[in-house]
């Protein structure tokens, strides 16, 4: 059963500013995300190939709005996980071929969030860079650590019992996060360490990755200007 935020949000409206306030949390509990000259964080894109065509925006300094469709209704719930516990704003509209399977969706879906993400943070300058969460859902615990530092990689250990979860083939989940890994220019480390339900596995994969991500685009004020890299830079 499709949880309460399987629903898509209204269209993403004019993005919050933030008054620069060190480390301090929002009244979420969030951190902050400080003042910059280069915010807001966006990017658009536009894949359209033989087999499929998306339109893609995202803004990293959100609200956890989205507006998602992509025809396949698990795929949409969970890319609204990203956002919603994100804190990003994100809308995407995919068509394509789903006979005779799915992949090409799934596939062009996560190389234009990885590129939008890629877009969005640039030169990467005060980003916090790397971080991890872990997220229950019932039964199911999910672990997702990221570095968004220019090596992409995904190491992903997320056993589900059946082929399907819903409408969508269980195994694109794992290529959906190698996919997204690639075009970000991050490593991902994804793992399912309980669970029952293949569905609460996923969501709560997602969610992680939302979590995570928050984390590693969230700008750290103590290096704000600086590239978070021994190296002088990140190549994204």
């Amino acid at each position: 059963m499709v949880g309460e935020e399987s629903g898509a949000g209204p269209p993403p409206q004019t993005l919050r500013r933030y008054a620069p306030q060190g480390d301090s949390k929002d009244r979420n509990g969030r951190r902050a995300k400080p003042e910059r000259s280069d915010l807001p964080r966006t990017a658009k894109i536009e894949r359209i190939t033989g087999e499929t065509s998306v339109r893609l925006e995202l803004a990293i300094e959100g609200t956890g709005q989205h507006q998602i469709s992509t025809g396949i209704a698990m795929l949409d719930h969970l890319l609204a996980q990203i956002p919603r516990h994100g804190v990003f704003d994100l809308r995407i509209s995919a068509e394509g071929k789903l006979d005779p399977d799915k992949h090409h969706v799934v596939e062009d879906v996560a190389i234009s969030l990885g590129q939008a993400l890629n877009k969005a943070l640039g030169d990467r300058k005060g980003i916090r860079r790397m971080a991890h969460a872990t997220v229950p859902l019932d039964e199911a615990l999910a672990l997702v650590a990221v570095d968004i530092g220019g090596r992409p990689y995904a190491v992903v250990d997320a056993p589900f019992s059946d082929l399907t979860i819903g409408d969508l083939p269980a195994d694109l989940v794992r290529h959906f996060l190698e996919s997204l890994a690639a075009e970000a220019r991050m490593n991902i480390h994804a793992e399912v360490m309980k669970g029952i339900n293949d569905h609460h596995k996923a969501e709560a994969l997602f969610k992680a990755l939302g979590r995570a991500l928050d984390e590693a685009c969230s700008l750290d004020p103590r290096i704000s200007g600086d590239v978070p890299s021994t190296k002088g830079v990140i190549q994204g």
